[in-house]
């Protein structure tokens, strides 16, 4: 963020930081009432979080339950059925369960703190777009316990196979359906509330990164969320009312499914990066004790890299037999995108470069996340080539490659974030010591379980089988070990969160980070209940 000083308003004479808010905690509702009609933005961040983090936690375990069947060849535990059950949905769950609410909270919370707004746009939409998403996790969850049990398709639903799956792919449907309308709103909510109710003097251009990359990631899902509920209802329809949009015996084409997936499919991986790339740019200029290296060039670089996100999504189709000047297009529109990435990790390490760097969690996640996801960008940059794309494509090298993009990108800044901005949520500082635990144990945890897939795919394993050819055991072992260490590790994080949410722990200033810049930093900690009923002036 540009460099932004704070003003009173001229006339009222009140110090910004401490304007009469203790007074302010007379509108705040008790008791179940609080949460059920919350309309508050921070309650409803808060709710966004705990739920994604249940999420997060049943993804988890289903996770577990894939390595423990891979610890050995043969099937020990689960039919290949089951096990393709479990696949599916820890991708369903993770993806629309896990990370993208979780960065949606991100935004409730620090959205209207950073842009001077006192609430979001439309509250009761707000509560409501939060409502569904429980809602839809329960019809998701139950999809295992229907005749047939949870869909086996593959988070991609892919037809034909999702045209022959039981009644769990239909709650599935309905689940994605109820969560995408969720994601719609929500952006509605974050677009109208960014671009009308900025406080006076927060131009567009002296916004922190964070609302940049949110604003970007809202129109991004407004634009593909509709594109993915077509294509399921097409699967609705092939199922139950006799059309063939995708079925071959009847005039249809699966690999359309393909494409229109992908359509939504390619921006969706955008979806759940930038708002990371909006964290990470607000926490390494803190700890290195610098501005952000290139403001601008980081707006127009997250703006390139969702334009192009609607440009590449067959690279995901390389093996569907499409013709080769297709192939060609794919392949180097697929390579444009690393350009404005490759501007985002410079700016971050220009950022760095000579600063005053301290080593909190924070700052040791963010640099984690540009160390790992920087490794997931090149595993894509690969796979960006078609010919050895063809040779990997549905193998293990994926696999590795898009969990060093979401977990050690998506997750970790989230982590990031969550330390970062806990003392403002909580009032309380997290333990240190802890923390940077929690980041050993992941860094290291999530290597040893994703690195040897790279190596597991190169050799021809391929992704979602239930049993293997003795040669990958050992490489199977050592990712196994390193998941049942990650998901451990897991458990701090929790123990962390809980003790501050219980008040206990070394209560934080206002401003606990002394280099942080930004109007979420004015308000007391924690936050109270209302801030900036009077808008700050920014000059």
């Amino acid at each position: 963020m540009s460099s932004v000083t704070i003003d009173t308003i001229p006339g009222k004479g009140e110090d910004i930081s401490h304007g009469h808010h203790d007074d302010h905690a007379h509108g705040a509702p008790h008791g179940w009432r609080r949460w059920l009609f919350a309309t508050n933005h921070k309650d409803i961040g808060t709710m966004y979080l705990i739920f994604s983090f249940v999420m997060f936690l049943e993804g988890g375990v289903l996770a577990l339950l894939l390595r423990t069947e891979l610890f050995v060849p043969g099937l020990q535990f689960f039919q290949p059925e089951l096990f393709n059950q479990f696949t599916t949905m820890h991708g369903l769950i993770m993806v629309f369960g896990a990370i993208m609410p979780a960065f949606v909270g991100f935004a409730n919370w620090m959205i209207p703190l950073q842009i001077g707004a006192s609430d979001m746009a439309f509250a009761r939409m707000n509560n409501f777009s939060f409502w569904l998403l429980p809602v839809a996790a329960v019809l998701l969850t139950a999809s295992f316990f229907v005749p047939g049990g949870a869909t086996a398709a593959g988070w991609t639903l892919y037809a034909p196979l999702s045209l022959q799956m039981g009644p769990g792919m239909d709650l599935a449907i309905f689940a994605i359906h109820i969560m995408g309308a969720s994601s719609i709103m929500g952006a509605i909510n974050i677009v109208v509330t960014i671009l009308n109710m900025r406080a006076p003097g927060m131009t567009l251009m002296k916004m922190p990164l964070f609302c940049w990359t949110w604003l970007i990631t809202a129109y991004l899902l407004i634009a593909v969320m509709p594109v993915l509920a077509a294509a399921i209802t097409m699967i609705l329809t092939d199922r139950h009312f006799g059309t063939g949009f995708f079925n071959a015996a009847l005039g249809g084409d699966p690999v359309l499914y393909q494409h229109i997936f992908w359509f939504f499919g390619h921006p969706e991986v955008y979806i759940m990066i930038l708002p990371a790339f909006g964290i990470i740019s607000a926490i390494v200029p803190a700890f290195a004790r610098k501005p952000l290296f290139g403001y601008a060039s980081m707006v127009y670089a997250t703006a390139s890299i969702a334009i192009l996100s609607f440009i590449v999504w067959a690279h995901h189709m390389f093996t569907t037999g499409m013709p080769v000047t297709a192939q060609l297009y794919f392949m180097y529109a697929t390579m444009l995108i690393s350009i404005p990435t490759g501007v985002k990790v410079f700016n971050w390490v220009a950022t760095m470069w000579k600063g005053s760097m301290t080593f909190e969690t924070p700052m040791l996640f963010a640099i984690g996340f540009i160390f790992v996801f920087t490794i997931g960008g090149f595993t894509g940059l690969i796979l960006s080539v078609a010919p050895i794309d063809i040779q990997v494509h549905d193998t293990y090298y994926v696999v590795a490659h898009f969990h060093y993009v979401l977990v050690a990108g998506s997750l970790f800044a989230l982590f990031a974030g969550a330390y970062y901005w806990l003392p403002k949520w909580t009032g309380r500082m997290y333990d240190e010591r802890l923390g940077k635990w929690h980041f050993w144990m992941s860094m290291i945890s999530f290597n040893v379980t994703f690195f040897p897939m790279h190596f597991l795919g190169l050799a021809g394993m391929p992704r979602r089988y239930a049993d293997y050819a003795t040669q990958f055991t050992d490489f199977h072992m050592i990712a196994t070990i390193g998941a049942f260490w990650f998901g451990f590790s897991q458990l701090i994080f929790m123990y962390l969160v809980l003790k501050a949410y219980a008040g206990k722990g070394e209560q934080a200033a206002a401003k606990p980070w002394e280099a942080a810049e930004g109007l979420e930093w004015t308000v007391p900690s924690p936050a109270p209940f209302h801030t900036f009923e009077t808008p700050p002036v920014v000059k």
